[in-house]
């Protein structure tokens, strides 16, 4: 009387689970196939080598991710996959995968936080893209990096081109720090106000020379 069912029999060793119609073996849901120390030296060993060719291959993928590097992220993970789960492909297994990858990553940033050298070994220094107006040619080069790249994100920030700016510098994250000159500054909010209340106090002054005067 069970066909009724959603589900019908039990994962017993060696048995299988029936649920909406498709058969499942216990063992694809909980036999890692692979020990969990495995597991975990697999998924440390895999981060670290992505993290250590991205920091080979430069911010620049991070900074200005353009169609061939979205190619390349996409395919990353397919083939570094097989290498991190090995023969297992359990629910298990993924799960220990994951926590093992995420708690070494939040080590990671704790101690690049704690330990300035660290934090420069990981994420690198800052790399000045412009100074004074001008491209460091040399610098562009080094990382692969388009002037028109480099010429939207200073327009994002106010300016026209790199005329206008005193500074470009790419920073170990990946933001581009972008300083205008004094002259192509926005003027906020508050500058407003203060310039108008200079004004007010001024023609105050102003009227009160002109009364004392007359």
């Amino acid at each position: 009387m069970t066909a009724g069912l959603p589900f019908a029999g039990l994962p017993f060793a060696g048995g299988d689970l029936l649920y909406a119609g498709v058969t499942l073996t216990d063992g694809d849901l909980f036999d890692a196939g692979v020990s969990l120390a495995d597991k975990a030296f697999r998924t440390i060993a895999v981060y670290l080598a992505v993290a250590a060719l991205l920091r080979i291959a430069g911010k620049r993928g991070i900074a200005q991710l353009n169609n061939f590097d979205l190619v390349v992220m996409l395919l990353m993970s397919n083939v570094v996959q097989n290498a991190i789960i090995g023969p297992d492909n359990s629910l298990v297994g993924g799960l220990a995968g994951l926590v093992v990858l995420m708690a070494f990553n939040a080590v990671v940033v704790r101690v690049a936080a704690a330990v300035p050298m660290v934090a420069k070994i990981v994420e690198g220094r800052p790399i000045v893209l412009a100074r004074d107006g001008h491209y460091l040619t040399s610098a562009l080069r080094r990382l692969g990096l388009r002037r028109a790249d480099v010429d939207v994100t200073i327009q994002l920030r106010g300016g026209s081109t790199v005329a206008d700016t005193t500074l470009v510098r790419l920073e170990p994250g990946g933001a581009m720090l972008v300083r205008l000159r004094p002259e192509e500054e926005n003027a906020e909010r508050g500058d407003v106000d203060e310039l108008h209340a200079r004004l007010d106090r001024i023609e105050r002054k102003l009227d009160e020379l002109g009364g004392g005067s007359r």
